[in-house]
């Protein structure tokens, strides 16, 4: 088992490398964008913020997670299929409180695209990750396949979920605050 285990793993550097990648720089910019948005005049709730931008963060840092795993030296994969199972479990059980939160929000109401980039979609990722890490020792290219398409569908549920929480955040309805006295009405 320890022969075939690292170019199983290995086959799949660049692949990681890339996503890996990408879901560091998408948080970061993350970061860059709520301080930015956080600093302008237009005011969002602070509770519904949360709610739709710390999955974002969340799924990202899954992604990025996933790729320093299977990009890791390791001898076994037991470890590697225990790793991931754990992360799939704890995405699974984090899916749960954004329902949760999704459904206490009294200050906007989620729509079907919410529901699905914030919990369908997210939940068959990490379901997909159970499923590839219990299947991996057993079947390691095909558990490998599906552990790589659930972490890229984490990383474009993120861009889409940054994109979606930018535009509202933005351009999005609500109460805007201003520290500008208003404006009289004209003649």
């Amino acid at each position: 088992m320890q022969e075939m285990t690292a170019p199983v793993l290995t086959a799949w550097e660049s692949y990681y490398v890339i996503v890996g990648s990408s879901g560091a720089a998408l948080t970061g910019l993350m970061f860059v964008v709520i301080t930015l948005v956080n600093d302008s005049q237009r005011r969002r709730s602070e509770r519904a913020v949360a709610t739709y931008t710390t999955p974002t963060i969340l799924h990202f840092g899954a992604a990025l997670l996933v790729s320093a795993v299977i990009s890791a030296p390791w001898r076994m994969l037991w470890p590697v299929g225990l790793t991931i199972g754990l992360l799939g479990a704890a995405g699974m059980a984090y899916i749960a409180i954004v329902v949760h939160r999704m459904t206490k929000i009294a200050e906007y109401k989620a729509v079907f695209e919410d529901w699905l980039f914030h919990v369908i979609l997210p939940a068959i990722a990490y379901l997909c990750f159970l499923i590839g890490a219990i299947a991996l020792v057993r079947s390691p290219e095909t558990s490998l396949f599906v552990v790589a398409g659930a972490t890229l569908l984490l990383l474009y549920i993120g861009i889409h979920n940054a994109w979606d929480t930018v535009t509202f955040l933005v351009l999005g309805p609500g109460p805007a605050t201003s520290t500008e006295e208003p404006k009289a009405p004209a003649a």
